[in-house]
């Protein structure tokens, strides 16, 4: 399974694992993959600081990269802006009016009513500045091209750039922007999305980029057989997220895991729908009663990036509270109906490895 970006990367193998848990980023990089760690959950940069401190201790000397999500175009942002202010209050009574009707109960009075803030730029920013102070090999973006003096800072830094790209367009404007590597989003992947299935799109960008620029192919893989076939359409590796979901370690990341874990080990690949509502740009979530509410004719239309994620902030935390599987807000891709069952990062690398040894084995009787 070696490629060119095993060597790179100074990884055993190219499957890069983007997470929100830093102990499943720490697992991957153990097993000898590239965990790359979200960091847009983190709003205080004293907590961003002390887990990539933690990477930096936790994964045996071996790599890691970081996910930040920053616009290419810097929006008016500011103190002086108040974005909530800017929500509708049709939006608002909506988002209440729908809890209510699902059971969801209020939180405590003080917890969690603090939106998630890693969607602003100004805050990637400042994610980006503590992670050039830790030892990521790769700083990836949710967003496509970071801007391009991010690109540049890290260079200088000697940190390689991916940027996702949804169309063989996009991922020439990456390059054009100084990008180093473009992962190949197809529409089957969980969270934020475009609209060609990546059996079109790995083969489109790949071509459209040249032999000189890596790209790794992402949605819906979890298997070494889905693997092998990103290679063959000429990708350099694969980029990974919803099938660490069921993973051991992703419990570390939330008290309430067992509605989640019930929620995606009882659904299949048909169950996912690609929408504007939990960020306000398009992205795949698990098909629930909530996401289900915002398309009945009485809802409104989702507001634009970052209102959106400001509106629902407060709401998916009391669903994540009620651990209701029911009702829960999920990014996730089509493989989910492959994740049968809760395993060991380890064990999940182990599989796909072996699968994907075996189908090159069978390939190769053909």
């Amino acid at each position: 399974m070696r490629t060119p970006l095993c060597e790179e990367f100074g990884i055993e193998y190219p499957i890069f694992a983007f997470t929100p848990s830093e102990h499943v980023a720490a697992a991957v990089s153990r097993a000898g993959g590239l965990g790359v760690l979200g960091c847009v959950r983190f709003n205080e940069t004293d907590e961003l600081e002390k887990t990539l401190s933690w990477l930096d201790e936790n994964t045996d000397g071996k790599p890691y990269g970081v996910d930040i999500v920053m616009p290419m175009k810097i929006p008016t942002e500011g103190k002086s802006i108040d974005l909530k202010a800017m929500i509708p209050d049709e939006h608002i009574s909506f988002v209440e009016q729908t809890l209510q009707k699902l059971g969801v109960p209020p939180l405590p009075e003080g917890e969690g009513r603090e939106g998630v803030l890693g969607w602003l730029h100004s805050v990637a920013r400042s994610h980006l500045d503590i992670a050039l102070q830790h030892r990521p090999v790769l700083i990836a973006n949710a967003l496509g091209s970071p801007p391009v003096d991010v690109i540049e800072k890290c260079h200088e830094h000697g940190i390689k750039v991916a940027a996702l790209a949804g169309a063989a367009k996009h991922a020439m404007s990456h390059v054009a922007n100084g990008v180093d590597i473009i992962i190949a989003q197809g529409y089957e992947a969980g969270g934020h999305t475009g609209e060609i299935a990546s059996m079109v799109l790995q083969p489109d960008i790949v071509d459209a980029v040249g032999p000189d620029v890596p790209v790794l192919g992402a949605g819906g893989i979890g298997s070494g057989r889905q693997i092998a076939a990103s290679l063959a359409l000429g990708s350099q590796g694969v980029w990974t997220g919803s099938i660490w979901l069921g993973t051991d370690e992703y419990r570390n990341l939330s008290a309430n895991h067992g509605a989640w874990e019930t929620a995606f080990t009882r659904a299949t690949s048909s169950d996912t729908v690609r929408t504007r509502i939990y960020t306000g740009k398009p992205a795949r979530l698990l098909k629930t009663k909530w996401v289900e509410a915002w398309a009945e004719d009485d809802a409104p239309s989702p507001l634009p990036m970052p209102l959106q994620n400001l509106l629902v902030a407060e709401a998916h935390n009391r669903i994540v509270a009620s651990n209701d599987p029911d009702v829960i807000s999920m990014p996730i891709g089509q493989i989910v109906g492959r994740m049968d069952a809760v395993k060991p990062v380890a064990q999940v690398m182990a599989e796909m490895i072996a699968e994907y040894e075996d189908t090159i084995a069978r390939l190769n009787t053909i």
